[in-house]
């Protein structure tokens, strides 16, 4: 059986794909999602979320004040910032050679194994012969 350097699916199809290269990909989308979209929208709703607060539109809490409204307001913008930077990143990745997945994409691998033939046949449905083991 073929081993691909990257660990991706289709050994034959992702084989230029090199390793190093993805993980800087990666840890380049994690921090630019956190630096350039995640931690500005997180401020920015404390800062307003403290605003309502202090001009009577949000009450704060009779134990805790404020702290728990601008802590749930803090992470929710963290949250919603880094998740609006997924686009950025696929792009990235994209430019790189890896190809987007999920449901909703189908990876172009015409490549079929051994072991997957016998599971799904040429057709790609499952066979409906019991296995042995």
């Amino acid at each position: 059986m073929f081993q691909s350097k990257s660990g991706l699916h289709c050994p034959l199809s992702d084989a230029h794909i090199n390793r190093k290269e993805v993980e800087r990909v990666s840890q380049e989308c994690r921090n630019e999602s956190f630096w350039y979209r995640g931690l500005p929208l997180s401020l920015g709703s404390m800062l307003i979320t403290q605003g309502l607060i202090y001009n009577g539109f949000l009450s704060s809490n009779p134990r805790f004040g404020s702290l728990p409204k601008i802590a749930f307001a803090g992470a929710f913008g963290l949250a919603i910032g880094t998740m609006s930077y997924i686009r950025v990143c696929q792009r990235k990745f994209q430019n790189i050679g890896v190809q987007p997945f999920g449901p909703e994409h189908k990876r172009d691998c015409h490549h079929t194994c051994k072991e997957c033939e016998a599971n799904f046949g040429s057709n790609g449905q499952e066979n409906s012969k019991p296995s042995a083991s």
